[in-house]
């Protein structure tokens, strides 16, 4: 429908140079020259107060002079009144969201959501890990045992509608908040799929999302396998507890395991740590690098294998993200244990939490991280000693290990492997 205004309507609102009394304009002027004074005094108060001891830059004034002449003209013309302090929100948004697609504005409810799954409290959603490629709402990976694991959705799925409302333009944050909702709701996801024709529907009913990090089996006597679904505060913690558990249900002792990485997205960067230097005895486990001082980082491994040498095999797919491809790359860059599987997602990149007034924050990506070998992980991944897709899409929590292509060939390399440990023991005895 075309709809055509009244002559010179137009003009009067889009012109300004028509707008008429002066006083009018005069007010206008001055409404910005106390926006740009005031985002001035911010900046300056950045400069000078910033620990980092940055150099203060000369000031855009141009740009703050359009910011400013953009807010009163939205307070002035936008066909609803719009508040202050949600226009001035939205503009945080717009800051975060142009830097990169982890970057986000974490308004109180997002933050709480945020720190409820790294510390392994429930909430009620999907269970989906999502990023954001080429403009495009990815999935990572589907979180084990969670709605959308059972669903059928895949790593790797685009993101093409949600509740039958395109997603195209939606921030990554926004589409994480409209997933989240009260268990027993439903949500409509149409995705698009590799190797599938037409788009994908999966009717969903939202749950309590129960993070359990780790899982373990004891694949036969002597040889064990440790899962962990996603990196949380506890998850070092309850690998040694169930390796332990796995000692005393098998008949002999364990001759080595299988570290099963598959679709887990990530969690937390000192998870990932501590449970690298879990099968380690020393030397760098990742390192990050970004502009401040305090985001040039180097974790070392602490000499503590818990296997004391047997061999361990690493299991990843392209489900594998962050947290995950830090461990597969420092377990395989010190040698410790062959990578099996497909190449891993490659999100190399650390997002810091700095917490602000009013219980909001930021989360920002503040570095990125690099093997022990000086590999960058970002949008590279791992790339496995030993290719592997016999799996298929099938996800690990669905196949029997027994039946799992992945597990059993992964268990050859073991039994393998510990042959040469005896027999390195025995020349060294």
């Amino acid at each position: 429908m075309n709809l055509r205004p009244k002559s010179g309507t137009m003009n009067r609102i889009m012109n300004p140079a028509a707008q008429n009394p002066a006083p009018k304009g005069r007010c206008r002027r001055a409404a910005i020259a106390a926006c740009v004074a005031c985002l001035a005094g911010v900046f300056a108060c950045r400069a000078v107060g910033d620990e980092t001891e940055m150099q203060a830059e000369p000031l855009p004034l141009d740009m703050l002079r359009a910011f400013a002449e953009a807010f009163v003209r939205i307070k002035r013309d936008y066909v609803e009144p719009v508040d202050d302090e949600q226009l001035l929100e939205y503009a945080i948004r717009g800051m975060t969201s142009g830097l990169d697609s982890h970057s986000a504005y974490l308004e109180p409810e997002s933050y709480r959501h945020l720190h409820e799954g790294t510390v392994g409290r429930q909430f009620g959603g999907l269970g989906l890990q999502v990023d954001m490629k080429n403009g495009r709402i990815v999935i990572v990976a589907p979180i084990e045992d969670t709605p959308a694991d059972r669903a059928g959705l895949h790593s790797g799925d685009v993101i093409v509608e949600i509740d039958g409302k395109s997603a195209k333009g939606l921030q990554l944050q926004e589409a994480v908040k409209i997933m989240r909702g009260r268990p027993g709701t439903r949500l409509s996801l149409t995705v698009l799929r590799e190797g599938s024709e037409e788009p994908l529907t999966f009717e969903i009913k939202r749950d309590v999302i129960r993070l359990k990090s780790v899982k373990r089996r004891l694949l036969e006597p002597g040889y064990a396998l440790l899962r962990i679904t996603h990196f949380q505060e506890r998850t070092a913690r309850d690998l040694v507890e169930a390796l332990e558990k796995l000692r005393h249900e098998s008949d002999i002792p364990l001759e080595g395991a299988i570290l099963d990485l598959r679709n887990n997205p990530g969690g937390i960067l000192n998870a990932a740590v501590a449970v690298s230097s879990l099968f380690l005895k020393s030397g760098t486990i990742v390192s990050t690098e970004g502009r401040r001082a305090d985001a040039n980082l180097s974790f070392n491994a602490k000499p503590d294998d818990v296997l004391k040498g047997r061999p361990l095999v690493v299991l990843v797919n392209r489900g594998s993200a962050s947290a995950s491809e830090i461990v597969a790359g420092a377990l395989q860059d010190h040698g410790r244990a062959p990578i099996l599987g497909e190449k891993t997602f490659g999100k190399g990149s650390v997002q810091s939490i700095l917490t602000m007034k009013n219980e909001t924050a930021l989360k920002l990506t503040t570095a990125h991280y690099y093997t022990p070998s000086g590999r960058s992980i970002h949008e590279q991944g791992i790339v496995p000693d030993f290719v592997s897709n016999e799996a298929g899409h099938a996800r690990p929590s669905e196949l029997d290990p027994g039946e799992d292509p992945q597990i059993q060939r992964a268990l050859e390399k073991l039994k393998v492997m510990y042959l040469v440990y005896k027999q390195q023991q025995e020349q060294s005895s």
